[in-house]
């Protein structure tokens, strides 16, 4: 009986992680890479990627302890410094999936274009779907702008903290100065709708805005964009 214990043990320990991601189908949680490696205790991801955003070769693991509990849960890791590192999890049961204390840099390209966001700082962000409904989201955001819009020069950074609203998760994101606004509204599946809010009091900058696309909304001008991660 103890070698038949310890023969299953071993199994288990070589068990493939590109087998154990496939069962678990951790694309609809977003999470791909054109390479996996190792087993499921210690498996390298080549060229992972999150949606659209690349985040290199990360260090996996599958975590013992949340099994019993009846929950699948993969430790991901990069090591580095500031926004090299990388951190968090992806969790997944029969009726769940979610994003566990995730600390990391997501580049996003022209994901949001023609919004100039070029990258989402994560600080200890988690998200939990339950069905295709947002249960459950905390933790901060950074968007990261550069360039112009409609000729107006954007600050650098759009932040705020993360919440399920109306059954979708919502990045709540302002400037410093208020004067600037960005509503990221994300589905189970990807879709996402971006509404960027832009006040300002000079005349030809609230015509270059509504040259470039912006509506006015209230007490601002509004561009809406809406595709998938």
């Amino acid at each position: 009986m103890l070698f038949a214990c310890l023969l299953i043990l071993a199994l288990i320990a070589l068990f493939p992680m590109r087998i154990m991601m496939g069962a678990l189908d951790l694309q609809r949680a977003g999470l791909s890479a054109r390479e996996v490696q190792g087993s499921v205790w210690s498996a390298r991801l080549i060229e992972a990627r999150f949606g659209g955003a690349g985040l290199g070769d990360l260090d996996a693991r599958l975590n013992l302890w949340p099994l019993f509990a009846g929950r699948a849960r993969l430790d991901l890791r990069r090591g580095g410094e500031g926004a090299d590192a990388l951190s968090g999890a992806i969790t997944v049961t029969r009726h769940m999936i979610g994003m566990d204390d995730a600390t990391m840099r997501l580049p996003v390209g022209a994901t949001f274009a023609p919004l100039p966001v070029t990258s989402l700082d994560l600080s200890d962000v988690s998200v939990r779907f339950r069905g295709s409904t947002c249960d459950k989201a905390e933790g901060l955001v950074r968007a990261e702008v550069s360039g112009d819009t409609a000729g107006l020069t954007l600050p650098g950074g759009l932040s705020g903290a993360v919440r399920c609203d109306g059954g979708r998760l919502l990045l709540p994101l302002a400037s410093q100065s208020g004067m600037e606004r960005l509503s990221l509204r994300i589905d189970k599946n990807g879709a996402y709708t971006a509404d960027l809010i832009v006040r300002t009091s000079d005349p030809a900058g609230q015509r270059a805005l509504q040259a470039g696309g912006f509506r006015l909304d209230g007490d601002g001008f509004k561009l809406s964009v809406a595709g998938t991660l």
